[in-house]
């Protein structure tokens, strides 16, 4: 391992993501964008991506597209990644590579290691490993992990949750482990009739009830719970519309389970690049997730004053403290998720107190500049 890194110019950095979307992709864009680059020459090396990675190109950066870097497990592509990202760090001569998700930190640390990088930092911002697998694959990815934590400078947790876990589990030493926040531009509180033009956008009726939620369209997010939840909502509510912005593998199947059977309508708005403009139109914001580390898009919610119920999972405590910041429900019981939205549905006063502790408390914890401030801290090795 390192200390801090002193060279004659700007230090190059390879950041590897595996796709640049999502949460995950959101934060690493906005911490590439926010370093000096005076003092920072910054490598984007991604399998793939969309609007995220039109916009990292559109602000300047470097672009590295390495095909075979995907999320599956498939030894095949996973060698052939393995070893064009470690010619790749071998011909430039990188002074640090950072790693974000699970499968890039994985290939990208051992590749950083194997090309005799100096230093190595990695971002978790949740596990490859939850309590939803089986036991074996679940000690199989943790096992992974304590030996790449080995090889790891500095592990960036998103929240203290995450970075709790981390320690708990032993993935690296405990002096390595930095507890950093999602990054959120600031956001002004809703101006008059940004409400009304948020359901204009997304084509829902102005006197609506809307409960909605924002990710992607994953396992991971259990939108089939966000629907089952809706349902049972609606058998009190007939005025109430679901709204669910973000695209994803399981897209054509929560199509299908939207539109059968009685139940409110659901608007699935895919992916949009509008999100904080259209977060307004919502009622109570609602992430159904198994796992998650610290989600941006709770924070988005909270500093747009919406009232928010998530699941009580990894870091999303760290934002939403029940009955002050907001309501948490156990993972995979969408009928408590249910009942937590009615509540702040009926109890419109305690929902917009809760939205106000939020956004009063959200302070300067998730802004760009504190971001920033951790990646110079863990590039350049200070303490």
């Amino acid at each position: 391992m390192t200390g801090g890194i002193v060279t004659g110019g700007p230090l190059r950095v390879a950041t590897l993501i595996t796709r640049l979307e999502g949460g995950a992709g959101v934060l690493a864009l906005r911490g590439m964008l926010a370093l000096d680059p005076t003092r920072f020459q910054v490598v984007l090396v991604t399998g793939s991506g969309g609007r995220q990675l039109d916009q990292a190109r559109e602000a300047g950066l470097e672009v590295i597209t390495e095909p075979a870097l995907r999320a599956p497990i498939d030894p095949w592509h996973d060698l052939a990644a393995l070893r064009g990202v470690s010619a790749l760090l071998r011909r430039r001569a990188f002074d640090v590579v950072h790693t974000h998700t699970a499968k890039a930190g994985v290939l990208g640390r051992i590749a950083a290691r194997r090309s005799g990088v100096p230093r190595i930092v990695h971002t978790y911002h949740g596990f490859p490993f939850h309590e939803f697998q089986s036991r074996p694959r679940r000690g199989g990815y943790v096992a992974i992990e304590r030996r790449l934590g080995r090889i790891t400078d500095v592990a960036l947790c998103v929240g203290t949750g995450v970075a709790v876990e981390a320690i708990r589990r032993g993935l690296t030493l405990p002096e390595r482990v930095r507890t950093i926040g999602v990054a959120v531009p600031d956001v002004p509180a809703p101006a008059a009739g940004a409400r009304d033009r948020a359901r204009r956008a997304l084509g829902i009726p102005l006197d609506a009830t809307v409960v909605g939620a924002v990710g992607r369209l994953t396992y991971q997010k259990a939108p089939e719970d966000f629907l089952t939840a809706l349902r049972e909502l609606g058998r009190t509510r007939p005025d109430l519309v679901g709204v669910w912005v973000g695209g994803g593998d399981l897209a054509e199947r929560i199509g299908r389970l939207a539109q059968a059977g009685p139940g409110p309508r659901v608007v699935l708005a895919g992916e949009r690049a509008d999100v904080p403009e259209i977060l307004p139109a919502f009622d109570v914001f609602a992430l159904p997730s198994r796992y998650e580390g610290l989600p941006t898009v709770i924070v988005e919610a909270m500093a747009c004053g919406i009232p928010v119920v998530a699941t009580a999972v990894n870091a999303v405590g760290d934002v939403v403290v029940p009955g002050e910041t907001g309501l948490l429900v156990p993972p995979q019981r969408p009928d408590r998720l249910a009942e937590a939205v009615g509540y702040l549905l009926n109890h419109p006063e305690a929902a917009a107190r809760m939205a106000a502790t939020a956004r009063e408390r959200l302070g300067g914890r998730y802004r760009v500049e504190a971001l920033r401030d951790a990646l110079v801290a863990a590039y350049t090795g200070q303490p």
